[in-house]
């Protein structure tokens, strides 16, 4: 069905917004303020996506967030526990406190990995047999050892991840860096987000909303398939006169009802002139015929199992090289079958779940690097939690908040680099990093201050470190 409305249909009593409402997937693809501002029926509007200057000499431009959904396991990818084999099937010494997670209270047996370790490079980084490809790539890489969160819950503390704090409606931290940073392009978006086709975490749509900052901030949703963004392309027969026809009346209303607070008003305009310019961008950024099989094959887009998260990664490359400033790939989704959430047989979901991510992660991070633009951009890999290295259902993992693995690559980071430990069984952290601190990272590679960049929100400076992190300085060369 047809949802554009052509002038003659609109009520005497309509007003501005409520006709904006009804047409929005009729417009879908529509530059509303750039095609007046050409034909002079209107002025031109503050761009709240316009490049912004740092606070300070930024040692990245771009950062690609990559998210596995469910929480992988540390002591069985990139921090070995050799006391685990030898107190397999025993319970966790009583010095070492009671142990609460979601479904266990840490009374059930020690599990050893089921996977060998090995150093690769010239760090000596421990790596697991389930990440082969990844481990080539090890001195470019600095893995923190000792990051928590505050929940055993997914969401809470996938909400803590992305914005700071354990509970939803704060906005994300894609959203702050556009706020702070705005975007490198000007047509594509600031903040970009790929889940996993199968479905979104359990988090949902706020893990990158904007908040209570402007809606304008928050991410785009790109979708595998042939149509990446819902309702880019205009409706069968809409032609631009007819469109235009249109803006010229939506225009006019606008002038006699337009509030400067209205910023709902302003990201949906702002929006349709990004989803104009979109119309002729879009489809070259996420064409990837062009790409060389060679390339293609770095990905693992010529094997089933590495396809289609190869393609985001590689999607990511190209979205980096055209000024997106935040990506946000999401390894799981849905159903739990598609999630790092090993709570039982761990060998095969971990097995699975790696095997799906493995070669993508080295190729983004090779051809990130063969292409320079590894420099430039700050590439996380993360999760909520990780797991407990207590037995669940005699073969899987609980979650584990208290100690678990982060790494970062790029946009600055000195390469070849593991900081901060866990204790003997991997189950809390030494000394550990906090959210807080995480996200203080991120803004210093980006050369913002944590303290710096805030937005009044109900009377109070609200900021993504709340009250504030420390940046973990040793993590830049």
């Amino acid at each position: 069905m047809n949802s554009f409305i052509s002038p003659s249909h609109i009520p005497l009593a309509c007003s501005r917004r409520a006709l904006l409402r009804q047409a929005a997937h009729g417009f879908g693809a529509i530059a509303l303020q750039s095609l007046l501002v050409r034909d002079g029926l209107a002025k031109p509007r503050i761009n709240p996506l316009a490049p912004k200057q740092p606070h300070f000499s930024a040692k990245a431009k771009s950062v690609i967030f990559l998210f596995m959904v469910g929480g992988p396991s540390q002591i069985d990818t990139f921090d070995p526990k050799p006391l685990l084999k030898k107190y397999e099937g025993q319970r966790l010494p009583e010095s070492f406190g009671k142990v609460q997670s979601q479904f266990t209270d840490g009374t059930t047996p020690i599990l050893a990995s089921p996977w060998s370790f090995r150093q690769y490079g010239q760090s000596g980084a421990w790596v697991s047999s389930l990440f082969p490809h990844l481990a080539e790539c090890v001195d470019d890489i600095c893995f923190v050892r000792n990051f928590y969160t505050e929940s055993v819950v997914h969401a809470p503390a996938m909400y803590q991840v992305h914005s700071g704090r354990i509970l939803m409606g704060y906005p994300s931290m894609g959203a702050w860096i556009s706020y702070g940073l705005g975007s490198l392009s000007d047509n594509l978006p600031a903040y970009v987000v790929m889940p996993q086709p199968e479905g979104t975490p359990e988090g949902g749509t706020p893990c990158w909303s904007s908040g209570f900052l402007p809606a304008v901030y928050q991410g785009t949703v790109l979708r595998s398939g042939p149509a990446p963004v819902l309702h880019l392309k205009p409706p069968e027969g809409v032609t631009e006169e007819r469109q235009q026809r249109t803006l010229e009346l939506v225009q006019k209303m606008n002038e006699l009802d337009t509030e400067d607070s209205d910023t709902e008003m302003a990201a949906r305009i702002a929006s349709y002139e990004l989803a104009f310019r979109m119309q002729q961008h879009a489809p070259e950024a996420v064409d990837l015929s062009k790409e060389s099989e060679a390339t293609r094959r770095l990905y693992g887009l010529d094997d089933k199992r590495t396809a289609e998260f190869g393609t985001r990664l590689l999607l990511a490359r190209r979205l980096v090289e055209r000024g997106v400033r935040f990506i946000q790939i999401y390894s799981g989704g849905g159903p739990v079958s598609v999630q790092w959430d090993a709570h039982t047989d761990l060998v095969q979901n971990h097995e699975k779940m790696c095997g799906m991510t493995d070669k993508p992660l080295a190729g983004l991070l090779k051809d990130l690097k063969a292409r320079g633009l590894l420099e430039s951009t700050l590439v996380i890999w993360g999760s909520e939690f990780g797991r407990l290295p207590m037995s669940q259902s005699g073969n899987g993992r609980d979650h584990n908040p208290h100690g678990f693995t982060m790494w970062f690559a790029g946009g600055g980071v000195r390469g070849g680099l593991v900081l901060g430990e866990t204790d003997d069984f991997g189950l809390r952290a030494i000394n550990g990093w906090h959210m807080r601190d995480f996200h203080a990272t991120i803004l210093h590679a980006l050369g913002l201050d944590q303290h710096k960049l805030w937005y009044l929100h109900n009377g109070r400076h609200e900021k993504l470190t709340d009250f504030g992190g420390k940046v973990i300085e040793r993590v830049f060369s």
